[in-house]
């Protein structure tokens, strides 16, 4: 299967040397200005983090969210948290993401109209709305999968290369209790010098612990501190809480993908009827040009 290049992955726009050795390089001042921008989650005094991974967790205490840079050693993790949360998308998008499509609603109820008169049947007619879910599920999960199996062979196989190597860019984990329970990365461009968030996603077992905002609240200080004029983020979430997140943050809706295409789908008659997605693109205006 063909996969786009990093730049062409969306998310939830669902992978030389060290870049601390870079001199000059943009994130010498993420790493000196670290935490100076924000307060950390657990209300205790703001403090620069030892550079060192050894030991660092332990330094903190119990219930305090720590953000830092990503390390080669939690790839596995990294990958694991990015996967289970991209497949929680496929009964959002199957189930609730049908809501947003009154055209197919309507379809759907033609059909269910069709085979009542052609049937006489009441019980094929109420069996229908179960089959239609159920290829609705079908769907979505596949392809799904074959989005995950994309980025997992691009951006995500090398996070040290995509991500922490290339100046303007970077990617975190967010620690609790020595375990890595958040991701999040950051993308520069440079020729419009605006900032892409790509790849948030919070392990299931540790939301509503306001871990999501904290590595939000990490891209816009790294955006910052490096004179970017604006961040700017595309999900295919259907979940309400996503885009009440990204907006509590500062973002702005600023537009919307109908029919939007993933890595992977076939457009095939079966697969236009059964999976739809919608873009939305949110941009955050740091500073004017």
């Amino acid at each position: 299967m063909h996969c786009s290049s990093p730049k062409m992955v969306c998310e939830t726009k669902i992978v030389a040397e060290d870049h601390e050795s870079i001199s000059g390089s943009k994130k010498d001042a993420i790493i000196v200005s670290s935490s100076q921008m924000w307060p950390s989650l657990s209300g205790s005094p703001s403090s620069s983090p030892p550079a060192s991974l050894s030991g660092v967790e332990g330094d903190f205490k119990k219930d305090h969210v720590y953000i830092r840079e990503f390390h080669p050693s939690e790839q596995e993790v990294v990958r694991r948290i990015f996967y289970e949360g991209i497949m929680e998308r496929i009964p959002n998008t199957a189930f609730r993401g049908l809501k947003h499509q009154p055209l197919i609603q309507l379809i759907y109820g033609i059909f269910a109209i069709i085979c009542f008169v052609v049937t006489k049947s009441l019980l094929l007619t109420c069996c229908l709305p179960i089959f239609l879910m159920g290829m609705r599920y079908y769907f979505s999960r596949k392809v799904i999968l074959s989005y995950l199996e994309c980025v997992l062979h691009t951006d995500m196989s090398d996070i040290e290369n995509y991500y922490m190597k290339p100046p303007g860019s970077c990617f975190w984990v967010a620690v609790l209790d020595g375990n890595v329970v958040g991701i999040v990365a950051a993308r520069g461009n440079e020729e419009d010098n605006t900032m892409e968030l790509r790849r948030m996603s919070v392990d299931s077992n540790f939301r509503g612990k306001g871990i999501a905002k904290a590595l939000g609240r990490k891209v816009l200080e790294f955006a910052m501190l490096n004179n970017y004029s604006s961040i700017i983020l595309g999900t295919t979430a259907v979940k309400v809480a996503a885009h009440k997140l990204y907006e509590s943050l500062g973002f702005k809706h600023v537009g919307i993908i109908e029919h939007y295409t993933l890595p992977g789908m076939t457009h095939s008659i079966l697969e236009r009827m059964f999976f739809q997605l919608r873009y939305h693109r949110y941009r955050l205006q740091l500073r004017e040009e």
